[in-house]
């Protein structure tokens, strides 16, 4: 059979992969280029790349390469081609022109260069002319021009191999789907599939990944489904060959899907793309193969309908382009990691990121890392074995075996922290003294019952000493996961009246900031001291410092992780008075529609979703909030699909809010006075008509909680009549509240 020289195309990176794979193919000389391979073989050989290769873009036959100074060099050189040989005279073309020259400034002019080449060859030849046709032609040709050489090839594929034919729907940033094969193949997937193992894509958007897997998995030429190649109406085509490789195809295909195949799973949170995803595995016959269904990330954990005891886990989660999502999306990876180490240990897992550091969040150490191009973007697929020498942890954590170096080294940090502590004592005055002990009393009660209700924040000191003002909340949190977890210590001081001197005052500030470090036992860096005052306008909106003085981190709080940042803002994004609240959504929200009004980070609305809420909306006027509460639902592997987050006037979003909702959350500051308003709030004065409105949209048998922290609050009992009001404000004063129980208000109310 003749022999000729080809060139496989294919995406950046995968160049290795296809080397390989075009020699098991029966391909010959092969030798690797940038984005491609050049091999030799039969017409055969080229026919079977087509079908088969899971890499490719294109499979070209170079008809002939020139020298091009001008346009005219390359006019004459497409003119030389027998162009009768290969084209109908009154057939369709297509031209793909790459590069540019001095003489040839773009691709356009070339290709219509070229396509006039041909169409005078054949009208000299034959006395007829073939027409361009931009979709399904004949006969599409290749021109590349690069460095003043062209080189005109037929374009054996047609359309790019990529598009294999079943994905009819994609999500919003489909994978293209040699890309996803490549991945699945350096990652080891057809390894873990012939042992039995099972894939698993916790974000399998539109199913590539997928369809894929299935294909590798069940010996399904890739090309099989195609509608058709660009092979097939060119004059010199083997139609017998072509046959029988196809008949070959099949009945490799019906022996693949008779075979018990491997689980192949995917998931996502967004229900649109899952229904893409379905109709892909229909149009792909692989329906009754392969399964997916709508689940947030937070549930992603091996099926229990079968034993699975090893696997692939493999997923392409979004990487960000914008700083607000970029830092979302560290929380999303860190959920996933935590997925990864609670749920499957001994299992593999990949994640293709265009963003490589975001995976660092997930607390684990990649053991391998392939360079990969999605399009022109760089990226990296990250290999994971999930086992617990991978955790990434503190070096204590990672040997319980210390070395006498390491022995020492301890034993000296802890001879200077104790010199510290002493010159720390000494320096104490005695009010900071008074302060320091009423601390570790207040310490030594509330820990146990902190302890006792998985509680990792908590309000430790209010005001207990009028004479140092001040609110005091402590928090253990990490700031990444596999991190051990550290205190952290707030201070809020409240301005001191008019009457104290502010020399006095300064003295006792000084005396708290002595005393907390001290007390608690938490190094100063990992202390935030702040004053409070009414706030105006948008300063609470505000940033207190341009860049964080110290680590921003997350807490546990019940089954929820919450996002802290103690240094930037005047809140740290948790009320820590609200924490029975929020447990008590949780137990109302399942099957919930939930409203989260005034939401700040949006707290409450993760409870409710992990409460098992059929949805969420959530609506606050500050941005910089909705931020933060979208890095909440990434850290709880929550999505913005079924937790809709809304920047809006919530007075003017209730008032036009025509949705009906089964709970609702209202909970508004005390005041207001922010530009974006169109009126000034006062709940005192605006809380009826709010609680009105929140009513109206509010459906039988569903249920208000309005909740407020204006200590002076008065409820109108008799212009909220109409509704039944309970007044449950005791029940949610936690432990650590009750001595300043006036710290908020709250009622249920019901039609």
């Amino acid at each position: 059979m003749t022999q000729f020289q080809f060139f496989a195309t294919c995406p950046k990176s995968l160049e290795g992969l296809l080397f390989s794979e075009l020699g098991q193919l029966g391909a010959t000389e092969l030798r690797e280029t940038v984005a491609g391979v050049y091999f030799s073989g039969s017409i055969e050989t080229a026919y079977r790349a087509c079908l088969w290769s899971r890499l490719a873009n294109k499979i070209l036959l170079p008809l002939t390469s020139f020298e091009a100074a001008s346009q005219e060099d390359l006019y004459d050189g497409v003119r030389a081609i027998r162009w009768e040989d290969h084209l109908k005279p009154d057939g369709t073309l297509l031209v793909d022109f790459v590069g540019t020259s001095d003489t040839i400034r773009n691709t356009q002019f070339g290709a219509v260069k070229v396509k006039d080449a041909i169409v005078d060859c054949l009208r000299d030849a034959t006395g007829e002319r073939p027409s361009v046709a931009k979709q399904d032609p004949d006969l599409r040709i290749n021109a590349r021009l690069s460095r003043d050489k062209v080189v005109v090839s037929l374009d054996l594929s047609g359309d790019s191999l990529h598009r294999r034919g079943y994905r009819l729907k994609q999500g919003s940033a489909p994978m293209k789907e040699n890309l996803a094969a490549g991945i699945l193949i350096r990652a080891g997937w057809p390894e873990i599939a012939a042992a039995g193992g099972a894939l698993l894509d916790p974000m399998c958007g539109s199913g590539t990944i997928l369809i894929e897997a299935a294909l590798i998995a069940a010996d399904i030429a890739p090309g099989l489904s195609r509608v058709s190649f660009g092979f097939e109406r060119w004059l010199k085509h083997d139609n017998a060959v072509w046959q029988a490789l196809r008949d070959e195809a099949h009945e490799r295909r019906r022996v693949g899907l008779e075979k018990e195949l491997p689980e192949i799973r995917g998931y996502d949170a967004d229900v649109r793309v899952i229904r893409a995803a379905e109709e892909n595995i229909v149009t792909a016959e692989l329906d009754h193969w392969l399964r997916v269904s709508r689940k947030e990330l937070a549930e992603f954990k091996k099926p229990t309908h079968t034993e699975l005891k090893n696997g692939l886990v493999l997923s392409n989660p979004p990487y960000g382009e914008r700083l607000g999502e970029v830092e979302s999306l560290k929380m999303l990876y860190a959920h996933l990691g935590e997925r990864l180490r609670n749920e499957f240990q001994g299992w593999r897992a990949g994640v293709f990121t265009g963003n490589p550091e975001l995976g660092k969040q997930m607390g684990l150490r990649a053991d391998k890392k392939y360079k990969l191009f999605n399009g022109t973007i760089p990226s990296e697929l990250l290999m994971f074995n999930i086992a617990s020498e991978a955790f990434v942890q503190s070096r204590i954590e990672q040997d319980d075996r210390f070395s006498r170096d390491e022995e020492k080294r301890i034993a000296a940090e802890e001879r200077v922290r104790e010199t510290n502590r002493q010159e720390q004592a000494a320096a104490l005055s005695n009010g900071a003294q008074m302060l320091v002990n009423r601390l570790q009393k207040n310490l030594k009660q509330l820990e146990k019952w902190a302890r006792k209700n998985d509680i990792n924040a908590y309000r430790l000191y209010d005001a207990d000493m009028p004479e140092y003002s001040a609110a005091i909340d402590v928090y253990c949190g990490q700031t990444q996961p596999g991190k051990p977890e550290q205190w952290y210590a707030n201070v809020q001081e409240y301005a001191a009246p008019k009457s104290v001197d502010e020399d006095r005052a300064a003295q006792r500030f000084a005396d708290i900031e002595l005393a907390v470090p001290f007390a608690l036992d938490i190094p100063a860096e990992r202390i935030s001291y702040k004053q409070r005052r009414r706030n105006k306008g948008t300063q609470q909106y505000e940033k207190l410092t341009e860049l964080p003085t110290g680590d921003v981190f997350s807490v546990q709080e019940g089954a929820a992780k919450l996002h802290i940042n103690m240094w930037q803002y005047l809140d740290t994004g948790l009320f820590l008075d609200h924490r029975p609240v929020r447990k008590m959504i949780a137990s109302m929200a399942k099957d919930q529609r939930f409203l989260n009004l005034f939401c700040y980070t949006a707290t409450a609305s993760v409870y409710a979703a992990m409460g098992g809420a059929r949805y969420t909306v959530s609506v606050d006027m500050s941005n910089t909030y909705l931020n933060w509460a979208r890095k909440n639902y990434a850290l709880n592997g929550l999505s913005e699909s079924k937790n809709r987050l809304e920047q809006a006037d919530c007075l003017k979003w209730l008032e036009e809010n025509e949705q009906q909702f089964d709970l609702i959350l209202l909970d508004p500051p005390s005041f207001s006075n922010s530009k974006r308003m169109e009126d000034v709030l006062d709940v005192q004065r605006d809380h009826v008509n709010m609680i009105h409105n929140a009513m109206r949209v509010l459906a039988e048998g569903g249920t208000l909680i309005f909740s407020n922290n204006l200590r002076t609050f008065k409820l109108d009992a008799e212009a909220l009549s109409a509704y039944t009001v309970k007044d449950i404000s005791a029940k949610t004063i936690d432990e650590d509240f009750k001595r300043n129980p006036k710290i908020h208000q709250c009622w249920l109310i019901t039609h």
